[in-house]
């Protein structure tokens, strides 16, 4: 049954792709029958008009798909004419009609094939005039003579026949090359136009994906700077209340803490309209004296910070301020929620030195932990690719990669406990 199906599929496609040269090579055929007859070939007891009539129906029906072979059969019909003597019209539109698709339809091949057929054709044809008698020859069969044509143009008859048989053959050649070449044209354009939508569709989606990337990549800064500073201002005042309600009995000292817990909200709800206010109201929250500001709020929660300046200061270009602001503001976040009361928060800030230093050293150590006994160093998570361990780490890093920066976390075992060791590298001028 399929196998069924697919061969009446085949057939049908067949019978679209042929049937309008089927259907000339019928027409011809049926008119090459009716001239012959007309002209009595037929009674003559030559048996070459029927194959003469054959040849030139199978020549037109293929002609469109078969051009070589079409072109071979007509050169057996042409000699069939020519030994044969039967003077017959319907030849000639035949031998054009094929001179036309060899030139339109035919490979590179058939068509060079057709060109090299002219010579020969005129050739022929003056033979068929010559042996036809100078009195039977016309243009066209049963047309104008030759030699009256010649005569009225001041010509030879074989120079008249040569020029006709010659057009005969070339005219419709070259209509054909013509033809072929304008479709060819036509396609190239079209493909063009074509590939010109692909290419324009495709910067669409570049520039659709690139914007859908730049959101994607303000949606993470957001998030990161929500992070921050969300989280740096609720571990103070999260420091802050948890001293607070050990200060019962001394109301002064616990209205100044309420009044620091007020202070670090307000501040807070400060710093999160100015993040989501856009980047230059960001940047200019993270001005050189927010450094002081961090180091200041952290003591207000009461731990004790001790800030350490290697090198002279300068002023950082305003992206790269915001990095080390949100750097340290998350160094010291950490540093409040994981580390020790008792034990400090040491904050170095080294400098690079001479006018053209490359990167300023950012380094927060603190005491997490009770004593352990092991005085190994291990890195942690030194290029990204191990654990994740939280979004404050993560974003720190992200945030240092993205101005040519990196970051570093070591934790260290010794008698009295961890030591936790977070060490940035911010590029003083970008990169």
């Amino acid at each position: 049954m399929n196998q069924s199906n697919i061969s009446q599929d085949d057939l049908l496609r067949l019978l679209r792709a042929w049937w309008p040269d089927l259907l000339a090579g019928l027409v011809v055929f049926f008119a090459g029958f009716a001239e012959t007859v007309f002209v009595s070939y037929w009674t003559s007891g030559r048996p070459q008009v029927g194959v003469l009539v054959l040849g030139m129906a199978v020549a037109v029906a293929l002609a469109r798909h078969y051009s070589l072979a079409a072109l071979g059969v007509v050169w057996v019909v042409g000699l069939i004419q020519l030994t044969s003597q039967l003077d017959i019209m319907l030849v000639q539109f035949t031998i054009a009609y094929v001179a036309f698709a060899t030139a339109r339809w035919g490979s590179t091949v058939t068509l060079w094939a057709s060109l090299a057929s002219v010579p020969g054709g005129v050739l022929g044809g003056l033979g068929f005039m010559s042996a036809m008698g100078r009195d039977s020859m016309s243009l066209f069969a049963g047309g104008v003579p030759v030699e009256l044509a010649a005569e009225a143009l001041g010509l030879s008859w074989p120079v008249m026949s040569a020029a006709f048989i010659l057009t005969l053959l070339l005219v419709p050649w070259l209509i054909g090359l013509a033809v072929r070449f304008g479709v060819r044209a036509h396609a190239s354009e079209a493909s063009l136009e074509v590939a010109e939508a692909d290419t324009a569709r495709a910067q669409r989606e570049t520039e659709q994906a690139r914007e859908i990337a730049a959101l994607r990549e303000e949606q993470a800064r957001l998030a990161s700077d929500v992070h921050d500073v969300v989280g740096h201002s609720l571990a103070v005042i999260l420091a802050q209340a948890e001293s607070a309600q050990f200060l019962d009995d001394d109301p002064v000292v616990l209205k100044q803490t309420m009044a620091t817990i007020a202070t670090s909200a307000r501040s807070s709800l400060q710093d999160i309209r100015q993040v989501l206010a856009g980047a230059q109201q960001a940047a200019a929250a993270a001005s050189p004296g927010s450094y002081e500001e961090l180091i200041q709020g952290v003591r207000s929660s009461g731990h004790e910070v001790q800030a350490t300046e290697i090198g002279q200061s300068r002023p950082l270009p305003p992206e790269l301020e915001v990095v080390a602001h949100r750097v340290v503001q998350e160094m010291l976040t950490n540093a409040i929620r994981h580390g020790r009361r008792d034990r400090p928060v040491q904050v170095e800030r080294h400098w690079p030195e001479g006018a053209w230093g490359q990167d300023l050293r950012i380094e927060v150590r603190n005491w997490s932990g009770g004593p352990l006994g092991d005085t190994a160093e291990i890195p942690i998570d030194p290029d990204g690719s191990g654990p994740r361990r939280g979004q404050g780490l993560e974003g720190m890093r992200r945030r240092l990669e993205a101005v040519g920066g990196k970051l570093d976390v070591r934790k260290r075992s010794e008698p009295e406990g961890q030591v936790f060791t977070v060490t940035a590298w911010v590029p003083v001028s970008g990169r």
